[in-house]
């Protein structure tokens, strides 16, 4: 595989790509976003920092390229919605630079509270004016932290450390998610209205830009300060700057900013101010922090491009971690599913029902669900589908989709049953996996059979009368093609008995085969399909 780095990474980062059999890295550093953008699709994955613009003119022909890698924690750098659309998985790196992230947000408290920075500055011009700096000591205050992620948690270990009342929230974090002597804020002004200390460690968002703006200031206390390591532009650089000079703010500490280096003129004068501690963008300059990120974000990108675990994936739901091993196999019986009715459905397809019957529906299904989506889509799109896109695909498609999940099942452990919906109708299949890791397909349109869903496979519809076994076997051997294996079940219907025939083969046969089988008077439909060969480890012996 070939990856670039096009962000000054450690090391560390480096060395360990370089030390893996098969990958073969770039350094290409300083490109701009026109640049990158006639080079990316050469590489099969990318590593950057936040120096580098992945814009959507980057990704508009993005060739090979299947995953890119932040090391870091923000990816608003990144296009992660032209990414999604063309199958790139978006990764970052959020545990490398928890500590000293959080370490930098406690010395700019400490630092804002002790007037450290003025202080120094005043020494230095040759002055002595200790009652001008006096400060406020830390214990007994009560700190609000915004956003109880990692950073926001291990913020408030450290304040609990420093004998601070520590008061949370996060729209998304109940209290039982919460360790220790932290209360919960019932809201944001909640938390506004009585801490002393306020920082911020959510994600940029459309839902988090600008949250602490003038409403939040106008019940704050007076002595109030602010510290936002996280994202710049959570805290509205405008009416932040209005409330300290309105003396509604004590003070702000600031280490990230809306452009980098900062462009507006609030910022300026934000970074001006004698009341703020401005620096830029220190959180994760730590040796420590570099080397984790830059490490984690070489193995996850290399993992992810190997068909191993994915971690930290932004843009796939469902896929931030190993699946169960219990489900593995249901991913290549999902998308063979998904394969097998998209070819014998006509219409555009307007609904999804997939039911999960069994112990796995107590699992979380939804990447299976996704497999599906892939093996449904694919056949009939231009542009690569993967489990990046599918189910964005599916959506501007307008396809419903339905999944249920019940305990019931009979005759086996677990089983998949899958109905699609078109214009023309529905088809429907059901799967499960033999010996733990062996796919098979068990009814197809309420025909019970015991198909193997892989390599050459002609299913034929057709009125159940004599011959018509010895009839195809006729064809295909005239042909010279082997058949390997055959399922066959019949059931009454309006119009008679009808039966379905599941064929394997060892040769794939040509259109006009397919088309002499068609032409066959007790034939209603046939249909031949190319599947994946299953893994060595996913097929009988």
């Amino acid at each position: 595989m070939k990856i670039l780095i096009a962000d000054k990474l450690s090391p560390v980062g480096v060395d360990w790509l370089k030390s893996n059999e098969g990958v073969e890295v770039d350094v290409k550093l300083g490109l701009s976003p026109h640049e990158l953008a006639k080079i990316v699709g050469e590489y099969d994955g990318m590593i950057i920092r936040s120096g580098v613009k992945v814009t959507a003119e980057v990704l508009a022909e993005p060739g090979k390229l299947r995953c890119i890698a932040r090391a870091g924690v923000g990816v608003d750098n990144i296009d992660v919605s032209t990414a999604t659309s063309k199958g790139i998985m978006v990764m970052n790196t959020p545990g490398g630079n928890t500590v000293s992230t959080a370490e930098l947000t406690v010395a700019l408290m400490l630092a804002l509270s002790r007037n450290v920075s003025p202080a120094s500055a005043s020494l230095r011009s040759g002055q002595w004016n200790r009652k001008a700096y006096q400060g406020t000591q830390l214990a007994g205050k009560a700190l609000g932290v915004v956003g109880m992620g990692r950073i926001g948690k291990a913020v408030a270990k450290r304040a609990l450390g420093l004998q601070m009342h520590v008061i949370g929230y996060d729209p998304f974090l109940s209290e039982a998610g919460v360790e220790g002597a932290i209360e919960m804020a019932k809201d944001l002004a909640d938390l506004c209205t009585r801490a002393d200390y306020i920082t911020v460690h959510t994600p940029k968002s459309d839902k988090t830009l600008g949250m602490i703006g003038p409403e939040q200031f106008a019940v704050m206390k007076p002595t109030v300060r602010l510290i936002n390591a996280a994202r710049g532009g959570i805290i509205d650089p405008q009416a932040l700057l209005e409330a300290l000079e309105a003396g509604k703010v004590a003070g702000a500490a600031l280490d990230v900013y809306t452009s980098e280096p900062p462009e507006t003129d609030s910022e300026k004068k934000l970074i001006q101010h004698p009341k703020v501690l401005a620096v830029p963008h220190l959180g994760a300059s730590t040796e420590e922090a570099q080397e984790q990120v830059a490490l984690e974000a070489a193995q996850q990108l290399v993992a992810a491009l190997s068909g191993a675990a994915v971690r930290n994936a932004l843009n796939a739901p469902g896929f931030d971690g190993a699946l169960p091993p219990q489900l593995v196999p249901y991913t290549e019986l999902a998308g063979r599913i998904g394969r097998i009715l998209t070819a014998v459905t006509a219409g555009a397809v307007s609904k999804v029902q997939v039911t999960y019957r069994g112990a796995i529906s107590e699992l979380n299904t939804t990447p299976i669900t996704t497999y599906l989506l892939v093996g449904l889509l694919g056949p009939h799109m231009d542009e690569p589908v993967n489990v990046i896109n599918a189910p964005l695909l599916a959506r501007q498609r307008g396809i419903e989709i339905e999944q249920i999940s019940t305990e019931r099942v009979k005759n086996f452990a677990n089983v998949m049953g899958v109905k699609i919906s078109t214009g023309e109708g529905t088809r429907s299949c059901v799967g499960t996996i033999f010996g733990k890791r062996y796919p098979r397909i068990i009814e197809l349109e309420g025909y019970r059979m015991e198909l193997k869903p892989e390599g050459h496979v002609v299913i034929i519809v057709n009125d159940d009368r004599p011959g018509v076994v010895g009839r195809y076997g006729s064809i295909f051997g005239a042909n010279d093609i082997n058949i390997a294996d055959m399922t066959f079940s019949r059931k009454k219907t309006d119009t008679g008995m009808m039966a379905v025939v599941g064929i394997n083969l060892d040769q794939p046969p040509t259109d006009a085969i397919m088309d002499e089988i068609r032409a066959i008077d007790f034939v209603k439909e046939a249909y031949c399909l190319h599947l994946p060969v299953l893994p060595p480890e996913e097929r009988e012996e």
